[in-house]
């Protein structure tokens, strides 16, 4: 049976695709307009792959929540870190990884971006400070305020993004977190993908707080809620919150309102909510809100939007390829990238 209809934007929100009178570009909007068409072409492709059983393990999706990656990443510097769940397919695409080795991660073959040890949950690229995607629910939130104390420490001015379900805010580690996150000034900014579901209980079933960015007021924590479908709203947040962090003033959380088109994972039956909640969220899509705009300033030519289109699907198909003729680890792999201290002595029985 359905829950309560998840709080969403107003519709108008994304159709103003009238002439753009933002600050923000022609460059930036097709930036995100084809960040998000690759990051949703290559999480379809993964689904068609999953379902045809080409690997394993579990698979969560992040469609529909395109515009948080990409306006966080607009809003950032490359020195910057990311830290996100098990969810986190999108925020290495968004950040430059190159497909092929994500697809490569999935199969579990040695060319993938955790060498095939981790898999769907556990993508990981040092090069592009993405300091992976986790598995154990809300774990990221401490480790990532970790990373932020190493930059304070360290007397950077880079700023650390732990991004986190509405389902992990239940986790009592968020609430140790934020007191000494607050405490040390430190420039971590929290962001709530607050997919109302969770994995598949609504926000207002299991709280009585159903604003998650009231979480924050107990540490006097500067906090708000962004409409997530939109880029440039997710942009604007992760403006000023970084602004706040890079002059010392410490964290920001943000509830960033998203909706998940497609189920928690792969195996989800979607009970919970109607088919006719999903299609109102979908009318407020992000990718199809930037296509909007760049086609009424005339921005790109029919056959420009064309080639961007042929291109992203060129690259998950050369994905696909790259992953399919990539070996599998050796299994002394196993014993590869467990301590920091060479030659660990191990008691290896064969």
């Amino acid at each position: 049976m359905a829950t309560k209809t998840a709080s969403k934007p107003s519709k108008t929100t994304n159709k103003s695709a009238a002439k753009s009178t933002s600050k923000f570009s022609k460059e930036t909007y097709i930036k995100w307009y084809k960040d998000m068409l690759l990051m949703r072409r290559f999480e379809e492709k993964a689904g068609q792959l999953y379902i045809q059983q080409k690997f394993g393990g579990f698979c969560h999706l992040y469609i529909g929540q395109e515009a948080i990656v990409a306006g966080t990443v607009s809003a950032s510097k490359p020195t910057d870190s990311h830290m996100t769940a098990y969810r986190d397919h999108a925020h290495p695409i968004g950040l430059g990884t190159d497909v092929r080795v994500l697809m490569a991660e999935l199969y579990g073959r040695s060319t993938g971006c955790s060498k095939g040890k981790g898999g769907s949950m556990h993508f990981f690229d040092k090069s592009k400070n993405f300091m992976g995607g986790h598995g154990i629910v809300g774990a990221q939130i401490p480790m990532g305020t970790g990373v932020a104390f190493a930059e304070k420490y360290n007397g950077t001015d880079n700023v650390v993004f732990v991004s986190m379900g509405d389902g992990a805010v239940r986790q009592g580690a968020l609430h140790e977190t934020f007191n000494m996150a607050m405490n040390w000034k430190l420039p971590v900014i929290y962001i709530i993908e607050n997919n109302n579901y969770a994995m598949g209980t609504s926000v207002e079933r299991t709280t009585n707080v159903t604003d998650l960015s009231k979480i924050g007021d107990s540490y006097e924590m500067p906090s708000k809620s962004v409409n997530g479908m939109s880029p440039e709203a997710v942009h604007e947040a992760i403006e000023e919150a970084v602004a706040r962090a890079r002059r010392g003033d410490g964290p920001t959380l943000l509830d960033i309102r998203t909706y998940r088109y497609k189920g928690h994972s792969m195996s989800d039956p979607q009970k919970y909510r109607t088919k006719e909640e999903v299609a109102e969220w979908i009318e407020q899509d992000p990718i199809e809100h930037c296509l909007r705009v760049i086609k009424e300033n005339k921005w790109l030519t029919a056959k420009q939007i064309e080639e961007i289109d042929a291109w992203v699907k060129n690259e998950v198909e050369e994905s696909v390829k790259f992953a399919e003729e990539s070996p599998y680890p050796d299994a002394d792999e196993l014993y590869e990238d467990i301590y920091q201290e060479p030659n660990y002595p191990y008691i290896i029985e064969y």
